[in-house]
């Protein structure tokens, strides 16, 4: 019984953290980048050419650079996006948000 309720207790830590984890960089993205894009799993985009966070696919989540991007500063190509800087343990939030949020691909 006691490592029974030892399992509990640390999925439900490591649980909370990641629900933590989440909202903080879900508040960050709100912050910084809602004024184009949807960051949330619902919604439109502000701005209509500014992709919803949810639809952002594996090319992009998954690129091993990516994090590495949001920390030395990520920028697009269109000039209307200001570059943002991430600390490390924020872009490591940010980019595990992304992937959770993530809508299935839809079969082509």
């Amino acid at each position: 019984m006691p490592a029974l309720l030892a399992v509990v207790v640390l999925w439900s830590t490591g649980s909370q953290a990641m629900d933590f984890e989440q909202r903080h960089a879900e508040a960050l993205l709100q912050r910084m980048c809602s004024r184009c894009h949807a960051v949330g799993k619902t919604g439109t985009s502000p701005n209509k050419v500014a992709p919803p966070f949810r639809r952002l696919g594996e090319n992009t989540l998954y690129d091993p650079d990516f994090m590495q991007r949001l920390q030395d500063g990520y920028s697009s190509i269109h000039r209307f996006m200001p570059t943002f800087r991430f600390g490390r343990d924020d872009a490591e939030a940010v980019v595990n948000y992304l992937r959770a949020i993530q809508e299935p691909q839809k079969p082509k």
